[in-house]
């Protein structure tokens, strides 16, 4: 079983929500996740793109650390968030594209994930 990737935002749920914060553990990052049948660089891409489309802002920088960190290049990100805007909505991709300019501001000033 795969651990999930360290999150100080999941951890202060697990007093009041432990099972989500176990479920989420055990179900979405050590099962579906590790799934081998995709590829977490590919799981990374549709996610972000779903999380986009469905306006989960927070969700979403944090899956967007993750899929530069499975591989996925800020090109390749510009891509996705401009596919969106037409499928989307133009301002989820706005939303999106905003996000994602935060999450590389972050990272190349040195800041580590929430």
């Amino acid at each position: 079983m795969a651990a999930a990737p360290p999150s100080s935002r999941r951890d202060r749920l697990i007093p009041h929500f432990p099972k989500l914060v176990q479920m989420t553990n055990e179900v979405a990052y050590a099962d579906v996740w590790e799934r081998k049948a995709m590829g977490k660089r590919d799981r990374s891409l549709i996610t972000v793109a779903a999380l986009i489309a469905l306006g989960r802002e927070e969700q979403l920088a944090t899956h967007l650390r993750r899929a530069l960190g499975n591989g996925v290049t800020r090109e390749e990100i510009a891509e996705v968030v401009t596919h969106m805007a037409i499928y989307a909505g133009w301002p989820a991709a706005m939303t999106g594209a905003q996000i994602a300019c935060d999450v590389y501001e972050d990272i190349d000033s040195g800041k580590p994930a929430a």
